[in-house]
């Protein structure tokens, strides 16, 4: 059964919601503010989180930039804001899909189905693949754990999320070849890429953050002509 967290300050919607998808089979736990978002994430990671942009503690886009930076968890954001631009916003900070009020039962629903339709079958590739390459790789000063999908730099953990490991990952299984955003969105998020150009942006930049490739070192991540990312491996 998976777990869902409603993110949202209106009790009436809170309850019709908790009502649908309880009747439905998931499981689901409430916050009305970004305080008990936190709260409930600290305490129990849930599989998806539908999330409110406007909360009477903050906004919701600052909240998802902060959770994705720790968190894998997909997040359906659900908000009276119609502007393109903040879909666009959420998209690129990590958001999986987007549902502007007042929206049908059958809407919230579908999507939430599809996004967790999405992440079984990206988890699936994710456990097929590990069983096709070795359990550890090393790259210079960097050490790939597939097993426990960990990145050691030095001997120390960088502390990669999930996600950022199957970024890197995936270059390091396509070393030297040039690829676009699009390309690494699809194969390791298992989606089409609409709109993914951000959200890979953002995850690159987080693994040559905490891999400190802008200092140099063995595995170095390069953009290309600004449309081509490539994985170079220095040797010797």
């Amino acid at each position: 059964m998976n777990n869902l967290l409603l993110v949202e300050d209106n009790e009436d919607i809170q309850d019709i919601n908790k009502f649908l998808l309880e009747k439905h089979g998931y499981r689901v736990h409430l916050a009305m503010n970004l305080a008990q978002a936190r709260e409930q994430v600290a305490s129990s990671i849930p599989d998806l989180i539908v999330l409110d942009i406007m909360l009477p503690d903050g906004n919701g886009l600052d909240y998802l930039a902060e959770l994705k930076r720790e968190h894998d968890i997909p997040v359906l954001l659900l908000t009276a804001l119609s502007e393109t631009s903040d879909e666009i916003k959420g998209l690129q900070e990590g958001g999986d899909d987007y549902v502007a009020k007042p929206y049908s039962n059958e809407l919230l629903l579908a999507r939430i189905n599809k996004i967790l339709q999405q992440k079984e079958k990206a988890d699936e590739r994710v456990r097929a693949a590990s069983r096709r390459v070795p359990d550890t790789l090393e790259y210079g000063e960097l050490t790939v754990d597939n097993i426990t999908q960990q990145a050691y730099l030095r001997g120390e953990d960088v502390n990669l999320t999930p996600k950022e490991f199957l970024v890197l990952a995936y270059f390091l299984k396509n070393i030297d070849k040039q690829l676009t955003p699009e390309e690494i969105y699809e194969a390791v998020w298992g989606q089409d890429a609409n709109n993914a150009v951000g959200t890979v942006k953002v995850h690159i930049k987080r693994v040559r953050d905490k891999l400190k490739m802008e200092e140099g070192g063995t595995v170095v991540i390069e953009t290309e002509q600004r449309k081509f990312y490539v994985c170079n491996v220095r040797r010797g």
